[in-house]
């Protein structure tokens, strides 16, 4: 039997699982989301924004090819030919479809603002965020003060700039967390006005702040960096990709590399190496959880007291050399 040619191999594994099972299947494919999909047959094998993976077998890639092989069980060789006969009959080259809410949504429904944003500064500023960058914020439109309870309201917008989600934080002594009615969590809390090769990715918008806090006190410029929340840190791998990480993905082509900033806890071990193993064809993915405490804003806490300590006894501004994973 004929060695199949390189070419040939090439040409196969262009064609996507989606579009696979549009020509092919369509009765297999359920909406979950704005282009997301579970598979009716294998119902824990997700597809989101082209790529494929099937959670239960932790196994997973982009082409029709890989799918038919790993999956289906299919013999590679017939796998190619049966995905070049497709071609050949009826040709799957389709445009980009811009990234679209679900149908059926409904708006996001913002808190009303309060006169002025102090409370809510004060409480960050104790989380130990900068005040530049938390004015910042500010300024932008992306974080203010509730009426009348005083929450901090972060704020994402959409890809016409409209706002489309809201993570709410108490400033009290009472804990709240939650999202605004209509949140659209493919629009969660992010941040991305450079062009660097890398998106950040955290489970909160305070941990965002709080690495952007760590990125100024190394004197990095931290608004040449691309971050996002994933809107919670409720992780469920078998709902597939964050909203959030996939959209910045979609609108930022030009992002190589996914750097993780997750929780030191099982449930942030558990997504890393889930994310690792579903990007790795594609992205240098990077699991950088914080050294040392629970999450990034406790990472941060630690330093600003060991920075306090050292200059209590004279050692100046100098603090702890940070590891490379931070």
């Amino acid at each position: 039997m004929a060695k199949l040619a390189d070419e040939m191999i090439q040409k196969a594994r262009q064609l996507d699982l989606l579009t696979y099972l549009q020509l092919q299947q369509p009765w297999e494919l359920v909406p979950i989301g704005p282009n997301r999909y579970r598979m009716r047959t294998h119902d824990s094998l997700k597809i989101d924004h082209g790529k494929w993976y099937w959670w239960s077998r932790s196994i997973g890639g982009r082409s029709a090819l890989d799918y038919l092989v790993a999956v289906e069980g299919w013999e590679f060789r017939k796998a190619v030919m049966h995905i070049l006969d497709i071609e050949r009959i009826q040709p799957t080259e389709i445009p980009q479809k811009k990234f679209q809410e679900a149908k059926g949504g409904i708006p996001v429904c913002l808190p009303m603002r309060a006169n002025s944003n102090r409370r809510v500064q004060a409480y960050l500023m104790q989380r130990g965020i900068d005040r530049d960058i938390i004015d910042y914020f500010f300024s932008k439109g992306l974080l203010y003060e509730s009426h009348p309870y005083h929450n901090a309201v972060f704020v994402g917008r959409n890809e016409k700039g409209e706002p489309a989600y809201a993570a709410l934080r108490s400033t009290g002594t009472k804990r709240f967390a939650g999202e605004a009615a209509g949140s659209q969590k493919a629009y969660a809390f992010s941040f991305s006005e450079g062009r660097s090769a890398t998106v950040h990715v955290f489970e909160s918008a305070i941990d965002l702040l709080s690495y952007a806090t760590l990125q100024k006190m190394r004197g990095t410029d931290w608004k040449a960096e691309s971050y996002v929340s994933l809107g919670g840190c409720s992780f469920s791998v078998e709902e597939g990709l964050p909203p959030s990480l996939s959209y910045m993905l979609h609108e930022k082509p030009h992002i190589r590399v996914i750097k993780l900033h997750l929780d030191n806890d099982s449930a942030g071990r558990s997504f890393t190496q889930a994310i690792s193993k579903l990007f790795q064809k594609d992205y240098q993915v990077i699991n950088a959880p914080p050294p040392c405490g629970k999450d990034v804003n406790d990472y941060l806490m630690m330093k600003l007291k060991q920075m306090e300590e050292r200059s209590q006894n004279g050692a100046g501004k100098n603090f702890i050399h940070e590891s490379q994973r931070a």
